[in-house]
């Protein structure tokens, strides 16, 4: 007897829950970072699998335009070991780390964990940078992508909406939703 193939769950991709985009003294403080934990959090406690984590490092040779971006976040020319570039949130031993110096974490890495077919649901910070990057290249690549919008944060509130909204522009390739409506999430 040949059974219907069972669905594949959505994959939980983290982006870049570090240190660098949290602490509030950093070039890159993403203001909104601490509201999202606990919808990220009821997230993979939902999905039940080890959701996978990106972190952003930065590549020390500052290549082609790289140098300049970098001369303005001056700040962020940290040795890609360093501290700032820790993930914050707990890191089940079985979860995937995906390093990468873009922001977009998109590629090899993430293709290789993610089959085609498996949809992923994206949390993570910075809606209008890494986020929205990552959800362009996958989509490019024939993914279907999920945006959480209250387990994702951006550089300000506005930046938010307008990102979400040009995301929500890319139906049916990428949805936007809130974790109550994939789960129940306790206000």
């Amino acid at each position: 007897m040949n059974l219907p193939p069972r669905p594949v769950p959505p994959a939980l991709v983290v982006i870049d829950m570090q240190n660098a985009f949290r602490d509030a003294a950093s070039q890159w403080c993403v203001p909104r970072y601490q509201e999202i934990v606990p919808a990220i959090s009821a997230l993979a406690e939902h999905l039940n699998a080890p959701p996978i984590f990106t972190r952003f490092v930065p590549d020390p040779r500052e290549p082609g335009a790289w140098r300049g971006y970098y001369d303005r976040w001056n700040e962020m020319r940290q040795h890609p070991d360093a501290s700032g570039w820790d993930i914050t949130l707990d890191v089940p031993g079985n979860s995937p780390i995906v390093s990468k110096p873009t922001f977009s974490k998109w590629g090899p890495e993430l293709e290789a964990l993610i089959p085609m077919g498996q949809d992923l649901i994206l949390t993570g910070v910075a809606t209008d940078c890494c986020v929205l990057s990552t959800a362009l290249g996958a989509i490019d690549a024939g993914r279907h992508v999920t945006v959480v919008a209250d387990a994702c944060a951006a550089v300000s509130d506005t930046a938010q909406e307008q990102t979400l909204a040009l995301l929500e522009l890319l139906s049916p390739l990428v949805t936007v939703v809130t974790s109550r409506e994939l789960i129940a999430v306790p206000a």
